[in-house]
């Protein structure tokens, strides 16, 4: 890839943000900060990325922020707000966009408002490149032949905490639609009655109560692949954490300023009688979300693509199995289920 490229950081002062340009500039790739507030990008210092101020809602300035940059990446949320416009900049100015959105209605509104538009337009965008959508679309995508039906595909997010961010405290403040799942191939609301079951993670985490809980996955795995039933669990505990208005913020415990939560994602496919299952561990949700956006828009310059154009997920335009391998702060594993009934097993149970 061109070492001149450069690209912008929309919310770049956020904790997600700062991880992500601490990755491109790691990456060697040239990073432009920009958000609302001139006094924080100033704070920066010196030898920090170059800014510039643009709000969302404000077309003239997001179009001179984006001058010369070459992809945009959206750390801004509630992305039901930031979404549409910084993909619009983006098509203006006919450069990737892409986001870290966990948000389901701000990837289906991407979907149905822009899809056409950017076909057309030969511009890709990608919501929900992040832990949350973007990892459970690339290890569904490394198991399954894409081109036959898929029976089922449950995901279990296994945390053993959760301190969320002010960005995550204001999304789900903003955010009130009701989650969906899929059943017999299309969305379906989440039972109004919380289902809940035990799931048995990867180490570190072993068995953990897990709450049906859906998040942006659900939509990008529906965009390219034929699944009947798409259901996704998350740690009981988690979503205490997130829950109560009391559990503080992340805390940086080490050099690259990562919290010391630990992860599993596990994603556990049917597919013609066989139950395949891909995991991934690692440490905080929020800071390895920067190496896979940023891996996703250096393959995304460099032409390393499977199709483009039009919104896309990251299982869709990547060979997935590589693209897990090029993420060295996730372990990812793959196995073969020989229980029948892993999938099902206290699906019906609720509390």
């Amino acid at each position: 890839m061109n070492g001149r490229m450069t690209v912008a950081v929309y919310g770049a002062t956020g904790h997600t943000g700062r991880f992500v340009v601490a990755e491109l500039e790691r990456r060697g790739v040239g990073a432009m900060r920009i958000g609302r507030d001139a006094a924080r990008l100033a704070q920066g210092g010196n030898d920090a990325a170059p800014w510039r101020v643009a709000s969302a809602d404000d077309p003239a300035a997001l179009d001179a922020a984006l001058r010369g940059a070459h992809a945009v990446i959206n750390c801004a949320g509630p992305y039901l707000d930031t979404a549409l416009p910084l993909a619009d900049a983006a098509l203006r100015a006919g450069i990737p966009y892409l986001d870290l959105t966990a948000e389901q209605p701000s990837v289906q509104t991407l979907t149905e408002q822009r899809d056409a538009r950017a076909r057309v337009a030969g511009v890709t965008l990608v919501p929900a490149a992040a832990f949350y959508g973007g990892l459970a679309d690339l290890l569904v995508t490394a198991v399954v032949d894409p081109q036959r039906p898929i029976e089922r595909v449950d995901v279990a997010t296994g945390l053993d905490s959760w301190h969320p961010t002010r960005g995550t405290r204001v999304t789900g403040e903003r955010n009130h639609a009701i989650r969906l799942i899929q059943r017999d191939g299309k969305p379906t609301a989440v039972p109004t009655t919380a289902r809940e079951r035990r799931w048995p993670f990867p180490s570190p985490l072993g068995d953990v109560d897990v709450t049906l809980l859906p998040f942006s996955e659900v939509m990008t795995l529906a965009r390219h692949l034929r699944i009947d039933t798409i259901e996704s669990w998350l740690a009981t505990l988690a979503l205490r954490d997130i829950r109560d208005a009391g559990t503080p913020p992340p805390q940086p415990v080490d050099a690259l300023g990562r919290s010391a939560q630990q992860f599993v994602m596990d994603a556990v496919v049917v597919q013609h009688g066989i139950t395949h299952r891909a995991s991934a561990s690692g440490r905080d949700i929020y800071a390895v979300s920067a190496p896979i956006i940023v891996e996703a828009t250096v393959r995304l310059l460099s032409g390393r693509t499977l199709t483009s154009g039009g919104v896309r997920s990251l299982g869709e335009l990547f060979d997935a199995r590589d693209f897990l391998a090029a993420l060295d702060t996730i372990d990812v594993s793959f196995d073969t289920i020989t229980d029948r009934h892993f999938n099902r097993r206290d699906e019906h149970e609720s509390q």
